[in-house]
């Protein structure tokens, strides 16, 4: 028995990136198959099987309430195949206050190599610098080694490895942590 070859996505018309406050119906479905189709590849945002539909919901929806998070979403042709969030330090932190932390970034595996995830990265840098932001900070496991070229790609230095960072098939995975200087500090 032979199956048909994946076949990638036509190159999109357009590509844009939106920070989403509210989550309408058709962005909240295209978000969550995007999301479940990333865990399923090992996308590495917390999950390891994808959750169910009402679980992604509530974990989105919520998002967009925490006053310190912003959720980029990344669309091709007007539809959300990744996000990202940006995540700014708690008020009480004062000594930390310079740096915000790039969260949860994943396109679905059947979008990519069209440039959204760099399209979402150099967005979310964008705002982090517009609020006077002076690093930026991501943390990734040792698998996901597209997200590590893109990130080395576009200016991050890893500054150090856990080697215990995360538990994934049943297996201890490292994590590299790493930051970006976005204007003298």
């Amino acid at each position: 028995m032979t199956t048909a070859p994946i076949r990638d996505m036509p190159p999109p018309e357009t590509l844009a990136v939106d920070r989403l406050a509210v989550i309408g119906d058709d962005d909240m479905q295209a978000l969550c198959e995007a999301a479940d189709a990333a865990i399923i590849d090992g996308g590495g945002f917390g999950w390891i099987k994808p959750p169910g539909r009402a679980a992604l919901e509530q974990y989105f929806r919520g998002v967009v309430m925490v006053p310190e998070r912003e959720l980029f979403v990344g669309r091709m042709d007007g539809t959300i195949y990744g996000a990202a969030q940006l995540v700014r330090p708690p008020r009480n932190n004062e000594a930390q206050a310079f740096g915000a932390t790039i969260a949860l970034n994943f396109v679905a595996p059947y979008a990519r190599g069209h440039g959204l995830a760099r399209l979402i990265l150099r967005r979310v840098e964008d705002r982090a610098r517009a609020l006077g932001y002076q690093v930026l900070n991501l943390d990734v496991r040792d698998t996901q080694d597209a997200a590590i070229a893109l990130y080395e790609a576009a200016g991050f230095l890893r500054w150090g490895t856990h080697p215990a960072y995360a538990r994934a098939e049943g297996r201890t995975v490292a994590g590299h942590f790493y930051y970006k200087l976005l204007q003298g500090h």
